[in-house]
């Protein structure tokens, strides 16, 4: 795998921006526009899921990286868990949340693979 030099080449990075927009572009119907509170809490931890993977990747080891790609599994569920209250509310449908869902389990996937990939590496360099 080739050096990656900037978060923004992280693919569950990227996929973490995506599900960000989703949640921006579902708080922005009629019906979530009128609960300030819930609205401010599920984009809030959408956001968090992306800044943490952004954050991580800047720290110094990959010992704490890790810890903020667990931080970020953390915010997608809190993201989710948000959004079906927004369902329970009628301010989004079955459709919507199932692809929230999907979306926040492709980020979920993505970090995994970071995870994977990290805990290999200091594997491989703690036997050196």
């Amino acid at each position: 795998m080739a050096t990656i030099k900037r978060f923004e080449d992280l693919d569950c990075w990227k996929e973490a921006r995506l599900f960000v927009c989703s949640v921006y572009r579902l708080t922005k119907k009629d019906g979530f526009k009128r609960d300030f509170d819930l609205i401010s809490q599920i984009r809030r931890s959408a956001v968090s899921s992306m800044a943490n993977i952004a954050e991580g990747f800047h720290r110094s080891s990959s010992k704490d990286f890790l810890k903020f790609l667990d931080y970020s599994r953390s915010s997608i569920a809190e993201t989710i868990s948000h959004a079906y209250v927004a369902l329970d509310q009628s301010y989004i449908n079955e459709n919507e949340l199932v692809e929230l869902n999907e979306s926040g389990n492709t980020v979920w996937k993505k970090i995994n693979g970071m995870i994977s990939y990290l805990k290999r590496y200091q594997q491989t360099n703690s036997t050196k």
